[in-house]
């Protein structure tokens, strides 16, 4: 048995990719993962609306860290070291073949998170990663000797890997894990105290559910035996994903560090003008958004809900403008250009040339491409003009409020919604505190931070998948050097 220990708390992106990467590039050490839910990947399985958004295809670091509202400089480095080029690679090379889609996301072929989920589990399993589901850890202290003491709450359930390469043809691991006792005694490390363990099998079916993820009433979900001994890790390595709650960070105060208070990013708008809520479903290619009080503008996709807008971006808004706009409480006053691609004098063009070709046809039947149908109708009557007006009829200075309603419709703001697949917070572990080249604390030598927890969040379009694969690589390569940075050459 190895006296080399690494336990990984959160069992998502960031901690599944740094388990696999300290394994792999340590075969001798022992790593788990705990992961305090029912299932491991939650996240990566709804993102993307169920495709899973990998990455993007941004394969210029300083370009890349351009796309985090917060933490950007800091990870000009790591994306030096391990960027979208190189997660590409680490994917394909285990099987999944992905696709770019024209705004540059990046998804599996099979437009299945399923496909990412079943690959990062296959590559855990062929390292030999230990996995322990509804596993969270109470609190943590250090020990004299160097290292910590995990408390653990609810028993949970085993899924510990025994075949170091996945069956043909795809299959998961049809061979059932034992559970074997982790030895006591080693000097330093962290201790976590274990009891009732059942033991999970994988499924055969895995494109259909999780290999561990069971029905109620599950053998496998069963208490097994009580060990009582200790589990002793001579490396922790925190990712329990953003820190929505500030009790979610606790782990890392209890051990020295510091959060910058949490608030949401990455939301859709509420607003509560009947016109717009009747147009739900519709969507625009691009329009350019502003928040006038917070000198925030975007330009992107918008959608509109059956709440207010949302779309890529309302999304980005929110995410630049997290703190801003959670200082505004989530009220205030929203700008629209429904024609960003056209100036004023052009928009007021294409109104002349209606007037003067079409005359006899009605205001709110010929719209200026390419805004559909249904918005341009209510555009128009947004502007108090009726149904019935020809353009013939229509006066100078109501098409000039027109031409003003195109390029800047003003919504209030009442309010905001998550974006459920995104759910991504601004704040978290301080980053001065944190070493970069190892993503080891420098207050707390032996603990490692990866993903979301840190004071770090992207845009929407895989960028927030590109910091957990990046940070997570280099959390497990040092974790496997005992700490060293790991050098690699830049990438091409």
């Amino acid at each position: 048995m190895s006296s080399r220990r690494v336990v990984v708390v959160g069992g998502g992106a960031a901690g599944f990719f740094a388990a696999i990467t300290c394994a792999e590039a340590a075969p001798d050490a022992e790593v788990l993962v705990l992961e305090r839910g029912p299932q491991f990947l939650s996240k990566v399985r709804i993102s993307g609306g169920g495709r899973c958004n990998v990455t993007h295809a941004c394969f210029d670091a300083r370009e890349l860290s351009a796309r985090f509202p917060r933490g950007g400089p800091a990870l000009i480095g790591p994306f030096q070291r391990f960027q979208a080029r190189d997660t590409v690679a680490w994917f394909e090379a285990r099987g999944v073949k992905l696709k770019v889609e024209s705004d540059g996301r990046v998804f599996p072929v099979s437009d299945s998170s399923q496909t990412v989920i079943d690959c990062l589990l296959r590559a855990a399993k062929a390292a030999n990663v230990k996995l322990w589901l509804n596993r969270g850890v109470e609190h943590v202290t250090r020990r004299a000797g160097g290292g910590f003491e995990l408390v653990l709450s609810t028993p949970g359930s085993l899924h510990e890997s025994t075949h170091p390469q996945p069956l043909p043809g795809g299959e998961q691991n049809r061979g059932r894990a034992t559970a074997v006792p982790l030895p006591g005694g080693v000097r330093g490390g962290f201790m976590v105290p274990m009891r009732d363990s059942g033991i999970v099998e994988a499924p055969h079916e895995p494109e259909r559910r999780s290999p561990i993820q069971r029905e109620p009433g599950d053998p496998s979900q069963r208490a097994g035996s009580e060990t009582g001994a200790p589990v002793v890790c001579d490396r922790l390595l925190l990712a329990t994903g953003g820190c929505r709650a500030p009790a979610a960070g606790q782990l890392a105060v209890s051990l020295g560090h510091t959060l910058t208070p949490p608030v949401p990013s990455l939301f859709s708008f509420h607003i509560a003008s009947p016109w717009l809520r009747e147009l739900a479903g519709i969507s625009v290619e691009s329009v350019e958004a502003s928040v006038p009080g917070a000198r925030l503008r975007e330009r992107g996709a918008l959608l509109v809900t059956h709440w207010g807008l949302s779309g890529p971006v309302i999304l980005r808004l929110s995410a630049w403008g997290a703190r801003a706009l959670h200082g505004f409480n989530y009220q205030f006053p929203l700008h629209v250009n429904w024609l960003p691609h056209l100036d004023g004098e052009a928009i007021s063009a294409e109104l002349d040339a209606r007037r003067h070709a079409q005359p006899a046809r009605t205001v709110i039947n010929t719209p200026i491409p390419p805004l559909p149908s249904r918005l341009w109708e209510q555009l128009v009557l947004a502007t108090g003009i009726a149904r019935a007006t020809r353009w013939t009829a229509l006066a100078r200075a109501t098409q000039h409020h027109l031409l003003q309603q195109l390029i800047r419709t003003e919504f209030q703001v009442t309010g905001k919604s998550l974006n459920k697949e995104e759910f991504v917070t601004c704040g978290g572990v301080r980053l001065s505190e944190v070493n970069f080249k190892t993503m080891e604390s420098r207050v707390c030598p032996g603990l490692h931070f990866a993903g979301e927890l840190l004071d770090i969040d992207g845009i929407t379009g895989g960028f927030n998948f590109q910091s957990a694969w990046t940070t997570g690589w280099i959390a497990g390569q040092a974790m496997a050097a005992g700490g060293r940075g790991v050098r690699r050459e830049k990438s091409p």
